[in-house]
Formats: C-alpha cells, structure tokens, sequence
C-alpha cells in the first residue's frame, strides 16, 4: 500500500520522504522559520513540518504556571506558549513560503481547533505526535479531514497504537516509529520495531521519526526498509529552546538527504545478477569457468 502526500508517493519502492521538523525551532519568529525553509529546500528534503497549538487547550493544567525563563524574560509556561505560536498571518505566509519553494508542508496539532485551523491553511497533511496517540477527539477530527495522516509513536504501547490505528483507519496513514527522548541515546533506538510495526500493520507504511544526535540511526532506518525519515532542525544547536539540541544544522540536514539516497540506490532489487562492472575482474581473476 502506498500513501499519496501532495505530489510524493510514500511506500516501499519510493524514495523515502524527508521530513524536516522545524517545530518550535522558529522561537516564534517568521523570519528564522523562513531560513530554515530555506535550509529544507537546498538539503532536498521533500517537506517541512511546525507544531500548532491552543495554548489553553493544549498546556496540561499542572504546567501552565510553571515560570520559564525565555529570552523575553521570566514567564509562565502558558505565557510562553502562547509567545512563540503562530497565528494566522503567520501560517500564511510560511505557507505560502514553503509552497513556492517547492516543499509540502504541515503541521501536528495539538487540539481539535488547531486541525481546524490547519484544514483552513490547505495542508496536505496532518502529523500526529507521540504525545497525541491517545487522545481519541484529535484522532477522530483528523481522520474526518479525509487528508493524510502520520502517526509517530513514541511513549506508546503496541495496545495504544492498535486503538489509534482503528480510529484512523490504515487507508492513508503512515505509521512513525519513534521513541521520545530528547536527545535519544542509540541504546533507546530499537530500529528492529520498524519490520515489527510492518508486519502487525499489514499494508500500512511505516517510516522513522529521530531525536538522536548524529544521522547514523536515521541512515539504519532507511536500511530497514523506513518510507520516510522525519528529523527536526535549527539552524543552530545552541539556540534557546527545548529541541534544538535533538536538532539537525543545515550541513546535517545536507549529508543526512544525501546519504540516504546513496543508501536507496545502493539497495538495489535484490534479484542477484552479474554487474557489467564485475566482467573485467571476471575475466582477469576466474581461473576456472562455469
């Protein structure tokens, strides 16, 4: 089975799907989400990803008058949330801006009027994160838009994802093994869940969502068969905020795209043959013919 998101085709056999997570990572400025379009757009990625929440819908209870210090001074965690969102105008024009770069875009909400909102911006898709998995309202709004929908699954249960599954139905979904750890040790990776999610899934393509340093887990991903690989960026990793130091900088970006399509043509179709490269040897090296 394959999935349809915007003009890329995600299935086994396709390129894999290069999403980058730009998230919070704009630290609530439209001019740093632009650059890192920009970087999207020169590491070849296929698409760029922002979180969108209501911030009083979205914050847990228990966090929002937790004090943040923030480059704009000390403020509670629901002041905070609300300081780095974007709004409308905002979404239009990174929206527009991703467009013309030639990238798919979308977003994960995090409440039912974010998804309305996002439907109201003309997104190809939807992301739900990790987080999401269990919250069945979201779920069932997402599944009514009839778009897309990658469903990553990190702190879940395979009795969780089963629930989630059902709600969203296997026709146009993308199933994202993750694990939630920002930033993720290798020991924590556990690559072998991607074939596993594969065979309990039937049908249902399942891809790769990392926060571990380096490119080296996300390449063995793509090794493992991942439709797509989903990373977030910054454009520096000591940038203020909480993911940029799980982030990719442009020049990972860069070699990540790069060498996962080395890997993809390296895979090749599996049916063994003779290579055109290998007659000279053949001839030099083979002292006894077939």
């Amino acid at each position: 089975m394959t999935v349809t998101i915007g003009s890329r085709t995600l299935g086994t056999g396709h390129p894999a799907y290069v999403i980058a997570e730009i998230g919070l990572n704009h630290n609530g400025d439209v001019e740093i989400a632009k650059q890192l379009i920009d970087v999207a757009k020169r590491a070849g990625a296929d698409a760029v990803k922002f979180q969108k929440r209501t911030p009083e819908i979205a914050t847990p209870t228990h966090m929002r008058d937790v004090p943040r210090e923030t480059p704009w001074g000390t403020m509670s965690y629901l002041e905070y949330r609300y300081r780095v969102e974007f709004g409308h105008d905002e979404y239009v024009q990174i929206g527009d801006y991703a467009t013309l770069s030639g990238l798919d875009w979308f977003a994960s909400p995090w409440d039912v009027p974010s998804v309305d909102f996002l439907e109201e911006h003309n997104v190809v898709a939807h992301k739900v994160a990790s987080a999401s998995l269990t919250d069945t309202d979201l779920l069932e709004a997402l599944r009514a838009t009839g778009k897309p929908i990658i469903l990553s699954t990190g702190m879940s249960t395979l009795e969780q994802i089963d629930r989630a599954v059902e709600i969203l139905g296997r026709e146009n979904l993308v199933l994202m093994h993750a694990t939630s750890t920002y930033p993720m040790e290798p020991g924590e990776a556990n690559l072998r869940v991607i074939p596993a999610l594969r065979e309990r899934y039937a049908g249902v393509p399942v891809g790769y969502s990392g926060h571990e340093r380096g490119l080296q887990i996300s390449l063995a991903a793509v090794a493992l068969g991942a439709v797509a690989v989903e990373r977030h960026i910054t454009l520096d990793r000591t940038m203020w905020g909480s993911d940029h130091s799980a982030s990719l900088e442009p020049a990972g970006l860069e070699h990540l795209v790069r060498d996962i399509r080395v890997i993809e043509e390296a895979l090749g179709d599996g049916v063994k043959r003779v290579f055109p490269g290998e007659l000279a040897p053949m001839a030099k090296l083979r002292r006894v013919p077939a």
